[in-house]
């Protein structure tokens, strides 16, 4: 018979600790990145990466599963937005798609954040998302909801209240206009990790921009090693979207940027 498989852990110290080769990776990047951590973040930042490393066999959460690789391809992929929205003064943001909770449980503990809405669809990983927050401490200031961003811009409480949205390897970036745009008020922007040649994508963008509201990119390259051909796109909002938007998945599919 096969035996049960045992609860997942919902406590870091309850998880493996991190290899050596996690720490020297994490190092390095905030070396590059220039960004010094507080006690507290890093010990919010690692207890984050061992839960997401305990957990991720049972719920998929996300394909990097060696230590080191985390510790860039996550966790310093993450923090390349800290200095930009520390400069904006954004101490409020919603994360689009969060999975596994990268970009926003990173940036909540590393910027005196104070509250980091995580949406996640899914409810398995919005309940991992839960666990981490009150695991590490971030429970004060990071929440977790099951739910989509169309959903959350129909809602008064956050149309147009949002100075930051953040979204890393969720959609198209005409698309993540279309939903953060709504979210946001005059001002605020949102933050978009993409890689490679964008060309394409910024020019939708800039067609989604102009019909909501309007407003202006920015492209801003990740210089860190191993993070190679990485950007960081901020869109920033001039106006108030009309209600129309966001628009549906099927339309939005239907009718692309």
């Amino acid at each position: 018979m096969d035996r049960p498989r045992e609860p997942l852990p919902t406590r870091v110290r309850d998880t493996p600790t991190l290899p050596a080769a996690y720490a020297d990776a994490l190092d390095a990047g905030l070396s590059a990145l220039a960004l010094e951590l507080t006690p507290d973040a890093r010990a919010a930042i690692d207890g984050h990466a061992r839960l997401l490393l305990a957990w991720t066999a049972a719920i998929n959460l996300t394909a990097i599963r060696e230590p080191d690789a985390v510790a860039v391809g996550h966790v310093v992929d993450s923090l390349a937005a800290v200095r930009i929205l520390r400069e904006r003064g954004a101490d409020r943001s919603i994360d689009l798609g969060s999975g596994g909770g990268y970009p926003g449980i990173p940036l909540a503990a590393a910027l005196p954040s104070a509250r980091t809405l995580l949406l996640e669809p899914i409810a398995k990983k919005a309940g991992f998302l839960s666990v981490v927050a009150a695991a590490t401490g971030l429970e004060d200031t990071v929440e977790a909801a099951p739910v989509r961003a169309e959903a959350l811009a129909a809602d008064s409480r956050h149309r147009g209240r949002w100075p930051a949205v953040t979204a890393r390897a969720v959609a198209s970036l005409a698309d993540l206009v279309e939903l953060a745009f709504p979210l946001l008020g005059p001002g605020g922007c949102l933050v978009a990790w993409k890689r490679g040649d964008i060309s394409p994508e910024l020019a939708a963008a800039d067609r989604a921009i102009a019909a909501l509201g309007g407003g202006a990119l920015e492209v801003h390259e990740v210089v860190v090693p191993g993070l190679d051909g990485h950007k960081l796109v901020i869109a920033t909002a001039h106006g108030r979207s009309p209600v129309a938007y966001p628009r549906d998945p099927a339309t939005r599919k239907r009718r692309p940027w």
